[in-house]
């Protein structure tokens, strides 16, 4: 029997898009296999975004992974990287994110594409306003042809509303998931954009980390996290807490896909001119990439931190895959220096008795202040402002038994007196007689530490750390390793990091999702 007309051209359809789904999987995807699809004319970036939007509608409803999306700006994005790529000459060198998706936490501004985004810090106070330009990691992104999707969901004001409220949670997005083991936390603050990675609704996604906001929801969300020197990446155009502490970094399922990206974003930006000043002389020439080598571990001294760090159960899970894991890195040339003490490590776990929590709280004041008065248009211009719209409407209070103490605190801080200086020299003590004395005497290339453990530690000296996945506990919980180092040791954290996830490859997408879809 004859086939009819239309109903050949269906079946030649399908059999098309069959033959492309084949060619390209969309879970898991990398930087490389989607920039394979493109140059294969497997994909385009028109198509990947209507494939992530898809996603997001599906997933999201239960992840909360997502504040807010720029669909329009984003599908004239990728028109536009289609039409690069499409011009280019055989041979020409496209940057590494050109046409690629990516989600930018909810702190961070975002003005171009179809019309600029809130970034409103998880906090209905910001609703409305709008930035005069991007942040300067979002014009970095952008020149380098990535397509900003949208914002990722956070823990209110980067978990700096008040103790206690749940990791994840903000009135603008919800509580996020963790997309392992819903029950369990997704961790804070950068935890949209971890969730958005780890459920695969995007392949790349940027966080913040004051102390612990990439490092501890990477580690929890089977994801990889980059935690940059402070100053690598500016901070221009993003609401931050701490100037000595806060840094943009990527997050990504692989080391290679965050290590693309950490090279985009990189770089000297006058609006934060001091800090990437300072650290644009660890920028390598030749960029980051060239230290991805799967052989990486070899030579590398890497000491263990055990008391304060590793605390898990005799016989646990955890035990047995970190005993494992030290195994692997010896057969691959690792050198461990084993049982590391910091001193005063309960000293730094301290915000309080460090003077971190002092510091914060004024210099809170201070960057929020700066950016509010930098909006274009905006409800509110200062952290008193919020305070009050807080105050007055009570669908903010959501959880009124944690309230606002954390801004009511920073509120009556006066810039940086006697008591902010007093907390500076502290910390810096607690810098040069722990990690940086330890890293010295044992002339090591890096820090070993179970998940995000050494996330004071790493914080109140703005130093780097990547967490890579490590295992699953037995309730099916991610959790992660942390190489951590000195300022501007990321080319020998990312050959550590990279050789340790080549060697052992313990990712794997949570099941959670496929419930949703």
């Amino acid at each position: 029997m004859l086939l009819s007309a239309a109903r050949c051209l269906l079946l030649l359809l399908v059999a098309a898009a069959a033959a492309a789904a084949v060619a390209f999987e969309l879970e898991e995807a990398t930087v490389d296999s989607i920039r394979g699809a493109f140059a294969d004319g497997d994909l385009t970036s028109r198509g990947l975004v209507e494939l992530y939007l898809h996603r997001i509608a599906a997933l999201d409803p239960a992840l909360h992974a997502v504040v807010e999306l720029d669909s329009d700006g984003a599908l004239a994005a990728a028109d536009r990287a289609d039409a690069v790529r499409r011009l280019a000459s055989a041979g020409d060198a496209l940057p590494q994110p050109n046409g690629i998706p990516v989600l930018v936490k909810d702190n961070i501004a975002a003005a171009g594409g179809g019309g600029a985004l809130n970034a409103t810090v998880g906090s209905l106070a910001l609703v409305g306003s709008r930035p005069a330009g991007d942040a300067g990691v979002v014009e970095r992104l952008r020149r380098a042809g990535a397509v900003v999707l949208g914002t990722a969901s956070l823990s209110e004001w980067c978990n700096f509303r008040a103790p206690g409220i749940p990791a994840g949670w903000s009135p603008r997005a919800g509580q996020g998931k963790n997309p392992y083991v819903p029950s369990a936390t997704p961790c804070s603050s950068s935890s949209g954009s971890v969730i958005a990675a780890a459920a695969n609704m995007v392949a790349v996604t940027i966080g913040t980390e004051t102390d612990g906001s990439i490092m501890c929801p990477s580690s929890y969300n089977s994801v990889v996290g980059i935690k940059p020197t402070v100053g690598l990446t500016s901070r221009a155009g993003v609401v931050i807490i701490s100037p000595r502490m806060d840094t943009v970094g990527p997050i990504c399922r692989t080391v290679s896909d965050a290590v693309h990206v950490l090279e985009a974003i990189v770089g000297y930006d006058p609006r934060d001119a001091e800090a990437t000043r300072l650290a644009s002389q660890y920028i390598p020439e030749g960029g980051y990439r060239q230290f991805l080598n799967i052989d990486g571990l070899r030579g590398k001294r890497l000491g263990i931190l055990r008391k304060d760090f590793f605390r898990f159960p005799s016989g646990s899970i955890q035990q047995k895959v970190f005993d494992d894991h030290f195994n692997t890195i010896s057969k691959m040339g690792g050198i461990l220096v084993d049982n590391l003490e910091i001193p005063s490590m309960n000293i730094i776990n301290d915000a309080v008795q460090s003077g971190e929590r002092a510091l914060m709280l004024a210099e809170f004041k201070l960057s929020l202040n700066s950016y509010l008065s930098e909006l274009a248009t905006s409800p509110v211009r200062s952290l008193s402002e919020i305070i009050d719209f807080n105050n007055k409407h009570p669908v903010e209070e959501r959880m009124p038994e944690f309230g606002q103490s954390y801004l009511l605190q920073s509120e009556v801080t006066n810039g940086i007196g006697p008591t902010e200086k007093k907390a500076i020299a502290k910390l810096n003590e607690l810098c040069e007689r722990g990690l940086e004395k330890i890293m010295r005497v044992n002339k090591l290339d890096a820090i070993v530490a179970p998940g995000a453990s050494a996330h004071s530690l790493l914080a109140i000296g703005g130093y780097p750390a990547i967490t890579v996945p490590a295992g699953y506990a037995s309730n099916g919980v991610p959790f992660a390793i942390c190489f951590g180092g000195l300022k501007g040791s990321e080319p020998k954290l990312i050959e550590i990091a990279y050789s340790f996830e080549q060697a052992t490859k313990v990712r794997r997408p949570p099941t959670f999702q496929h419930s949703v879809v």
